[in-house]
């Protein structure tokens, strides 16, 4: 009878020697790239660098530019200030103004403010596609219209010889320099600047947090 032949033995051990081996050498190559990356020269070096850079990752949600925006509440992004005389009389149908009739000149300083209130911006106004952001603004509001006490004085009052001074004469003139205050800085664009000026402003803060294109809707 003939003899079968031995099983393959070698072939068996060195498979399980096989692992071992290839463990070793890639210990023996991690240890050459760590003495090759902190020596700083070597293709190892340039090897390990590259395998363990990190990249930079920015990432801002909805909510949160959101958010980021609505901090900034009333923003206030335009002042519009007027000086001029403002004329208020009062005149007797039958007596002329040296006897019955009462003027007074007030030199008037005053300021308009206005700006965008972000505080009702939502989270469908603003679109966000990777580096790129469109958003649609709230309406430029006139937050404030008023006179500065100190720089508005009365310039000259004319009373006539028979009649007393008009107590409320004074603050009617002062109501009325508010409302031109107010027209004259409509007219002028005060809400097309604080538009402006608003979109300058949120361009740098959108800019300043990573984004690289701004639309305005």
């Amino acid at each position: 009878m003939a003899e079968e032949p031995a099983p393959e033995v070698s072939s068996i051990k060195r498979s399980r020697f096989l692992p071992t081996i290839v463990a070793g050498v890639l210990l023996g190559a991690v240890a050459i790239a760590i003495i090759s990356k902190y020596s700083g020269v070597g293709p190892w070096g340039q090897f390990w660098s590259t395998l363990l850079s990190r990249g930079d990752h920015f990432g801002l949600s909805q909510p949160t530019v959101v958010d980021r925006i609505q901090r900034l509440q009333r923003l206030e992004t335009v002042v519009y200030t007027m000086d001029k005389i403002v004329t208020g009389e009062r005149e007797n149908p039958f007596l002329p103004n040296f006897l019955a009739g009462d003027r007074i000149l007030l030199l008037v300083h005053g300021e308009a403010v206005a700006g965008i209130d972000f505080s009702s911006l939502k989270s469908g106004d603003v679109s966000i596609q990777g580096k790129n952001i469109r958003l649609r603004l709230p309406q430029p509001q006139l937050f404030s219209t008023r006179l500065d006490s100190d720089k508005t004085r009365v310039y000259s009052r004319q009373t006539g010889l028979l009649v007393p001074v008009d107590p409320d004469l004074e603050s009617r003139v002062r109501q009325e320099a508010e409302h031109q205050l107010q027209e004259a800085a409509l007219q002028d664009g005060i809400l097309r600047t604080a538009q402006q000026n608003a979109h300058s402003t949120i361009m740098s803060l959108l800019t300043g947090l990573g984004f690289e294109k701004v639309d305005f809707d």
